[in-house]
């Protein structure tokens, strides 16, 4: 019961009560940028922003981008950025999927480090602070730092720690990419702070599904992640978020990138996630500042942790079948056996 409480009022929601476009603030240029992605996030928009607003370390900049929302949005981010002139609003006429929303917010930037916050996630008001006092207090090598995460429900209340176990301070890069593919599942580490020079030499998000995977490792043969001890993020589960409202490979790559998952005549695609995932890793790879030994000793390594790891789920993809859970590729899916 005291464990509880105290994870409660670490709880956000209740503790906290770009280059281009610099000269439509008031502000001077601030050392932080935040990018809020959002598409019909009504729901819980407004305590996400209110714990963005509400932090320690003031010198930042808070750019909403909407993606065409029909909701509520607009208004919401509206008044954020009438009160707050660290706030500021774009609007996109359609919605042309998280992947551009997503990367669109990075070209919007101005500050010297770069943070993505989901609409429905929240921080504590100390995020920040903590994040920005690791990067300016280490060299460049570390090119991200992240807290840990404590997963929420719909209400806000705390449901379990998550440890993401993706601390990477070692100094080769293929030891780094060795722990990130061994270890990534949710991917939190993209909502600390990241060294916008560093974000900038990669490909950013893409639009296919789990890019945010690729766009990890990119940054990890780059640079060093430091996690902060302490549960300063807090991740929102529930049923409209983007993995458990899009249930099929392609209406994952439709959240992607509109019209990617279907076809011509409108059906549900095939979709080779990982085997997707496994050619845009080695292409990274190999594309990345390495001296010719280290390049061959990160496609050495990834091959073995990325195959140890999801094989199953690539032979499926082989054998036209979405993994369902079991290394049997033939085996039918729950969908397919119920017609």
């Amino acid at each position: 019961m005291g464990e509880q409480a105290h994870m409660k009022a670490a709880n956000p929601e209740v503790a906290v009560g770009s280059r281009f476009a610099s000269a439509r603030r008031s502000v001077a240029a601030p050392t932080v940028s935040i990018g809020v992605p959002v598409y019909n996030g009504a729901r819980f928009l407004a305590a996400s922003l209110e714990s963005l607003v509400g932090q320690s370390y003031e010198n930042i900049e808070i750019v909403i981008s909407d993606n065409g929302s029909t909701d509520e949005t607009e208004q919401i981010a509206r008044n954020f950025a009438a009160r707050d002139a660290r706030v500021r609003y774009v609007r996109h006429d359609t919605n042309r999927g998280a992947a551009f929303n997503f990367s669109s917010l990075v070209r919007e930037a101005s500050g010297l480090y770069f943070k993505w916050a989901a609409h429905d996630d929240l921080v504590a008001p100390t995020l920040v602070e903590r994040c920005v006092q690791v990067l300016e207090g280490s060299s460049e090598r570390v090119c991200l730092a992240y807290p840990r995460t404590h997963i929420i429900d719909e209400n806000g209340d705390f449901v379990r720690a998550y440890d993401d176990n993706l601390d990477l301070r070692d100094e080769a890069p293929h030891d780094r990419l060795r722990r990130l593919v061994r270890n990534i599942v949710m991917s939190n580490a993209i909502f600390g702070l990241i060294r916008r020079s560093t974000l900038e030499r990669t490909r950013l998000l893409e639009s296919f599904p789990s890019s945010d995977y690729v766009l990890l490792a990119e940054l990890a043969l780059l640079g060093e992640f430091w996690e902060i001890p302490e549960p300063l993020f807090f991740r929102r589960e529930h049923a409209a978020m983007s993995r458990q409202a899009n249930r099929t490979g392609a209406e994952v790559a439709e959240w992607f990138e509109p019209g990617s998952g279907k076809d011509e005549a409108g059906r549900e695609k095939l979709v080779r996630e990982f085997w997707r995932l496994f050619g845009e890793h080695l292409r990274s790879i190999n594309s990345a500042p390495l001296t010719y030994s280290e390049r061959v000793r990160c496609d050495v390594v990834f091959v073995r942790e990325w195959l140890w790891r999801f094989g199953a789920r690539i032979l499926s993809e082989l054998f036209r079948r979405e993994y369902n859970g079991s290394w049997n590729p033939f085996r039918r899916s729950a969908t397919a056996e119920e017609t």
